[in-house]
């Protein structure tokens, strides 16, 4: 069962050779994003810059999505999007996010079946500290537009690393 050793009849049990490295990543493509995910944090697209920032040191998070009233991701907006307005003597408290954040397509995004090593190595390419987990439904014109369900950060990842360690 642990993948180091397996039984035969009469020949007894015998080490199959796997390296512990190799179970370890076996067991990590197992997990899916939605097991993993925590409660996305969102602003509306009117709201200023100064209620958003506000928001996000209120939550204690890097990022925060963009979405209307019915929980369809328009854009995601992080610290980075902030301190450029901020240094460019902007006025924060009537500018709306709308102008600031990356809009869709432009996003990266997971969904609750991908593996979430997928999500790991979409985080390490993009060079982001956040995915958007959403998930495809349709709007009352028959198109597609993707709800926020979740989100995946590099602490979900992190714990997820010192859950499956301390399994062993």
């Amino acid at each position: 069962m642990s993948g180091i050793l397996d039984a035969r009849p009469r020949v007894g049990y015998y080490y199959v050779g796997k390296p512990l490295a190799s179970l370890f990543a076996l067991r990590l493509q197992q997990v899916t994003v939605d097991k993993i995910k925590s409660f996305p944090i969102v602003v509306r697209e009117n709201a200023s810059v100064y209620e958003a920032i506000t928001t996000m040191f209120l939550e204690d998070v890097g990022t925060l999505f963009v979405v209307n009233e019915r929980g369809i991701l328009l854009g995601v907006v992080s610290r980075k999007d902030f301190l450029k307005v901020a240094l460019g003597n902007s006025d924060i408290h009537k500018m709306p996010v709308g102008v600031v954040m990356t809009r869709m397509p432009n996003i990266i995004t997971t969904t609750p079946e991908e593996e979430v090593y997928g999500a790991a190595k979409k985080i390490i390419e993009h060079q982001i500290d956040c995915l958007p987990v959403v998930r495809l439904v349709q709007n009352s014109e028959k198109k597609d537009e993707w709800e926020v369900c979740g989100r995946v950060t590099k602490t979900n990842l992190t714990r997820l690393l010192v859950e499956l360690a301390d399994e062993r």
